[in-house]
């Protein structure tokens, strides 16, 4: 008896396993059809150009409050740690660099893009959602209207083309943040800690770190999308398809960021 029900616990688990990997393998699937889709109706007339600038705006203009303070206590709190490290070896005169490098090349991108993707995703994710649970993207194939191109395509444009201009002024604030604590509160001196970044910050961490804004941008708004087309079952299915969507874009852009870093530096 207790052979069997070992047995029965393992099949079992074994057939979980192979569920959510045929799911999430199906998922990954579903996406890159979506992301034809896009392609396809993006050089489609007519344009969509009122509603690309309509999601810019709730991308970009919307998001920017959170990004810059996210990015401002970011260098701020990267300065402070790195002053309390480098006092060790005496190198304290590589604190503007050190800012300067990790917030353009990585922390800049990432957390604007995880930002992103916790209020614009989940945004985008729970629209969506509703017009799926309320037969409203029903009604637009009935007008004729692909929902790919009236829906999609205006929000992975406009992602994909404003996530860099947030970065920059994360880039920015991040690294006056990191000034503002190592001169003002730590007493570094001003022409070193500028002198120090203007010497080994280069202009390649400044555009690859947007070039990975783009695709997050690119990525967020593609998985929340499909997220919300896939939702089902009233306002739960609509909760749940908003929670696919922030944990699964929030993932895919760390995943991401690895390999792109691997493939750049």
């Amino acid at each position: 008896m207790a052979d069997g029900r070992k047995k029965n616990g393992f099949s079992t688990a074994l057939e979980l396993f192979g569920t959510r990997v045929y799911r999430m393998v199906e998922d990954v699937g579903n996406v890159f059809v979506l992301l034809l889709q896009c392609v396809t109706w993006l050089f489609r007339p007519p344009s969509e150009i009122r509603n690309i600038v309509k999601q810019m705006e709730e991308v970009g203009i919307r998001s920017m409050p959170v990004v810059l303070v996210t990015a401002t206590f970011t260098g701020m709190v990267l300065a402070l740690q790195s002053w309390s490290g480098f006092q060790r070896f005496q190198a304290t005169s590589f604190v503007g660099s050190v800012v300067a490098l990790s917030i353009t090349r990585e922390l800049g991108p990432v957390f604007a893009g995880l930002m992103v993707s916790g209020r614009v995703g989940a945004a985008m994710a729970a629209e969506l959602g509703t017009m799926k649970v309320t037969e409203q993207i029903d009604a637009l194939v009935t007008l004729a209207t692909n929902p790919v191109k009236y829906l999609v395509v205006p929000r992975v444009v406009a992602s994909t083309a404003v996530l860099p201009v947030l970065v920059v002024f994360a880039d920015l604030v991040g690294i006056l943040g990191g000034y503002f604590v190592a001169v003002y509160l730590l007493g570094a001196n001003p022409y070193v800690y500028i002198n120090k970044t203007y010497q080994y910050l280069e202009f390649k961490d400044i555009y690859t770190g947007l070039i990975k804004a783009a695709v997050f941008g690119f990525l967020i708004a593609l998985i929340s999308c499909y997220n919300g087309f896939i939702a089902a079952g009233g306002a739960e299915g609509v909760g749940r398809a908003t929670t696919r969507a922030v944990v699964a874009s929030s993932m895919v852009v760390l995943i991401s960021d690895y390999f792109m870093t691997s493939f750049m530096f």
